[in-house]
């Protein structure tokens, strides 16, 4: 077997070039899909799970897509064809997720569309990602390895600069950064928009640039069989191929596992633990259910529904948050919420409702500080509200408009919700309400249902504390992310330069963990949004690490022409870990939380630190070098 050839800067440089673009495609998804499902409707502990899909698509595809493309020639090679399908799935699928909530449909169904151009995106993005790491296995020499991924490191993480500030350069241009309920703002969509254009100009650049050796040369560097044009090379089976993989792969392969697991965890979590430490984003409660309780206190009925009606038609909860029936005065005097505003005369200017649909009161002109009761909800400045139902509201300073012209003035007022106010059994209906068009206001009821509540008096609202996502501090934290993502990987360029300086790949692979441990820590307690440079840095030496030795490690373990098997395989060691940390996430959040207080996110951070840790502590079983190399 030939030894192979060195190659040019320039050559090593046009092997991964692609993989620039397709970062931007990774970087915007794992900024973003958080931000993206929180805005449609989802709760904090369900945010892991949507991240299931990822990974799990990886798992499949990466095995399927390197052992094909191990025993696959064409006119324009046996790894280019499957970067060419994939990179036009994800340009296309990249103009429909950020666009999830703009249709006009129910929350229910928004996500569902979601979650299927989330699933899409990331197999397209894992299918285009992979031929770029196996062309340097089967092109590049041991010496230049390291050089080589070191320059895919380097792509890899300033496309991921680009793609994570995307959303904060758009804004800054004038892009709106904030929407209607449920709806994802311009910045984000057209920073889609944008790196799908920047993907598909990378991906015809490869093509342009990148020559693969034919099937007879492949195989005088790379042993195996020869393969003509058009047929197809047989391969051990995957199972084989895992029986006889070298302790190489499974030593790197636990380290691998800690690794991910920590950086699910950032992924899905940031987003919180960011709006609410450094931009303190206001708290809203959303109710998640209507539970109809016996004489003991059993839940015997839990009716969920985003709208819940009477009877006659009137909403009871509007998109979780529940709905006045009026005000009780202090005299005792009920005055049904259909025919009263209350307005704060101390404030300048009160909304109520949000986007198109928003109404303002003016007040007076007297500066603002407080909040307003208006049309059955209990709107608010600056996303936080002094009202709450069923508790009195001192009502000097404030206007109670009744019908539009009457003012009712009285010490103080209670606000009552309709479950307040019903007696005997009642029939409500469950539904999504949903506009096609919020210029218009059309409203649409998508899968109502009948049912009737027996006792109201031992009815109650199951509710959970959320950050607000329309506010603008939530819709900041989420730009200020994809610069701290951008500073993530700005450090991991640099720690890339520095990282071949070590004598020891095992001591800086472990070094490198142990200082993105520090950086997770750090980021839990941060609230300075400056401060949390520092922890991305720390954050940015790990992935550096992550993303340069383990394939680094590996290749130089593995010989024959199974190169591409064995790493679509190893990389379950990725997804897997990344599965595990979605469905412990949203149990692990509730067990160190309370279901009436916001969510802790900030310890999943910490968390993800100690589970850097023990990868740290795991790079001692790896082996650089094995002797079953020969053997593969």
């Amino acid at each position: 077997m030939k030894t192979k050839p060195d190659l040019g800067f320039w050559k090593l440089w046009n092997l991964s070039f692609g993989f620039f673009g397709v970062q931007i495609a990774y970087a915007l998804q794992s900024a973003n899909v958080s931000r993206i499902f929180a805005t449609l409707g989802a709760d904090p502990h369900d945010l892991s799970y949507f991240w299931i899909l990822p990974p799990l698509m990886g798992l499949i595809v990466q095995p399927i897509v390197g052992s094909a493309s191990d025993r696959t020639w064409t006119r324009i090679g046996r790894r280019l064809p499957y970067l060419v399908v994939g990179a036009v799935v994800a340009v296309l699928v990249m103009c429909l997720l950020p666009n999830a909530g703009s249709f006009g449909l129910a929350v229910s169904s928004a996500i569902i569309i979601g979650l299927v151009a989330l699933m899409l995106l990331d197999t397209s993005i894992n299918m285009a990602m992979q031929p770029f790491k196996m062309l340097v296995g089967d092109m590049v020499n041991e010496k230049q390895k390291g050089l080589a991924y070191s320059i895919q490191s380097f792509l890899c993480n300033a496309g991921s600069i680009v793609g994570y500030v995307f959303p904060f350069l758009l804004t800054w241009l004038g892009f709106q950064n904030t929407a209607a309920a449920g709806v994802i703002p311009e910045t984000v969509v057209f920073s889609f928009y944008a790196g799908a254009a920047i993907l598909l100009g990378c991906v015809i650049y490869s093509l342009c640039k990148i020559k693969e050796w034919p099937p007879v040369l492949y195989q005088e560097y790379n042993g195996g069989n020869t393969v003509a044009e058009g047929e197809k090379a047989k391969s051990p089976g995957l199972l084989k191929l895992l029986v006889n993989a070298p302790s190489t792969f499974w030593t790197v392969g636990l380290v691998q596992f800690f690794c991910w697991f920590a950086f699910l965890f950032m992924w899905t979590y940031t987003n919180g633990t960011i709006a609410k430490n450094a931009f303190d984003c206001p708290e809203t409660t959303t109710i998640l259910a209507l539970e109809q309780k016996d004489a003991s206190g059993k839940v015997v009925s839990d009716y969920s529904a985003k709208f819940i009606l009477d009877a006659d038609s009137s909403l009871v909860v509007a998109n979780g948050k529940a709905m006045a029936a009026g005000i009780m005065l202090a005299d005792g005097a009920f005055i049904p919420a259909k025919s009263v505003e209350i307005i704060r005369t101390d404030v300048e200017s009160v909304t109520a409702g949000s986007g198109d649909l928003a109404v303002t009161f003016p007040t007076r002109g007297i500066p603002m500080n407080q909040n307003v009761l208006a049309d059955g909800a209990i709107a608010s400045v600056g996303g936080v509200s002094d009202f709450s139902f069923g508790e009195a509201v001192d009502t000097r300073g404030a206007v109670v408009v009744v019908n539009g012209t009457d003012t009712v003035s009285s010490p103080s007022i209670t606000p009552c919700d309709y479950l307040s106010r019903m007696n005997g059994p009642t029939g409500l209906i469950l539904a999504d309400i949903y506009t096609h068009d919020p210029h218009t206001g059309a409203l649409f009821i998508d899968g109502a249902k009948d049912v009737t509540l027996q006792d109201p008096a031992n009815a109650s609202f199951r509710t959970s504390v959320v950050l607000n996502t329309e506010s603008p501090e939530y819709n900041d934290a989420g730009n200020w992310v994809g610069i701290l993502f951008a500073i993530q990987a700005i450090g991991s360029v640099l720690w890339a330069v520095v990282l071949p300086m070590f004598k020891s790949r095992k001591f800086s692979y472990s070094l490198s963990l142990l200082l993105g441990a520090a950086g997770f820590i750090s980021a839990g307690y941060f609230t300075n949004q400056y401060m949390l440079f520092i922890s991305f840095v720390l954050i940015g030496c790990a992935w550096a690490a992550m993303l340069a030795w383990p394939f680094t490690i590996l290749t130089n373990s593995l010989r024959s022409g199974n190169i591409g098997a064995y790493l679509g395989l190893f990389n379950c060691s990725i997804c897997i870990p990344q599965i595990v940390g979605a469905l412990l996430g949203g149990w692990i959040l509730s067990a160190i939380g309370s279901a009436d207080e916001l969510a802790p996110q900030y310890m999943m951070m910490v968390i993800a630190g100690c589970s850097l840790i023990l990868g740290a502590l795991a790079v001692a079983f790896i082996k650089e070098h094995s002797s079953e190399a020969e053997k593969h």
